[in-house]
């Protein structure tokens, strides 16, 4: 049995832990809304510029002179998985299942027959894959020295996978993801990124009039689809901060509450093994009286 020191020693413990659990909730939250109402205001953009997207790629007949971005290499044998985690832990299972989604995919594809690469962003999540799929790392965006990744990160990581995908280093690319719910959901998420999949049109009364495009469909498509691609990398980081800030302070609000169930208990021990020392020590004051 524990000493009262020790109790009192593991109970002080315990309360500076959940001093730090209940800071970093409090970061978290902050954090937060303003990641949210990022998330939040790229998704019309980025639905808008689909819906362009998916007009103007209706009209054109995929060919070989088609834009490599849309038309593709005409082969489905090397498979790209874009794994997005954030590079700080605390954050419950954030990012193992965002891995777990990407290993997934993995082994399916390996059951097909396909090769499986992996281009890893963020630190996290790394030692997994690379522990699984030694060999199949193709290579890695580093955000170690950023705050906050956003539009110029989704620039470099674009410009890289449009290089790789040029040099032939793969087919198609998948990216994974985490797409922000709530501050209790996030939903890890994959999306085909390489070759860009021809969003669906909506057709309107105004949608179904004929346009005239200057120059042609082509030309403005080659012009969009490297667009379209940082759009989507740059809402998927977007997306995955919401969802690291609502897992981490979820995660830190669970602590915190842990925390204080542990010193209730710590407390009710200390007390009773307090009590214990307390009555025991009459009992010898009184058993030394009687004696004399």
């Amino acid at each position: 049995m524990a000493s009262l020191k020790e109790l009192k020693g593991r109970i002080n413990s315990v309360k500076s832990t959940q001093k730090i659990t209940k800071a970093k909730q409090m970061v978290a939250a902050a954090k937060l809304r303003k990641a949210q109402a990022a998330a939040e205001a790229a998704r019309p953009y980025a639905a808008r510029l689909a819906t362009v997207m998916g007009s103007i790629a209706s009209k054109v007949v995929v060919s070989e002179n088609s834009p490599k971005l849309l038309a593709g290499t005409g082969k489905d044998q090397v498979h790209l998985l874009v794994v997005a985690n954030s590079d700080k832990g605390l954050a419950g299972a954030f990012n193992s299942n965002i891995v777990k989604a990407a290993l997934v995919a993995a082994r399916r594809l390996k059951a097909e027959g396909k090769t499986v690469l992996f281009y890893l962003v963020g630190r996290k999540g790394r030692a997994v894959i690379r522990r699984e799929y030694p060999k199949d790392v193709l290579a890695m965006f580093d955000t170690t020295e950023v705050r906050e990744p956003g539009y110029t990160e989704a620039e470099k990581i674009a410009a890289e996978l449009v290089a790789l995908y040029e040099a032939g280093k793969f087919d198609v690319a998948h990216l994974f993801y985490s797409k922000f719910r709530s501050a209790l959901v996030q939903e890890p998420t994959e999306q085909q990124i390489i070759p860009v999949p021809a969003p669906k049109v909506v057709e309107t009364a105004a949608g179904s009039a004929a346009v005239e495009y200057e120059p042609d469909e082509e030309e403005i498509l080659a012009a969009l689809l490297p667009r379209y691609l940082k759009t989507q990398l740059f809402g998927a980081l977007l997306e995955n901060m919401a969802s690291e800030q609502g897992a981490s302070m979820t995660a830190m609000d669970n602590a915190t509450r842990n925390a204080g169930d542990l010193i209730g208990k710590l407390t009710i021990q200390y007390n009773r093994s307090r009590q214990a020392a307390i009555t025991t020590e009459l009992i010898e004051i009184i058993a030394g009286a009687e004696a004399l």
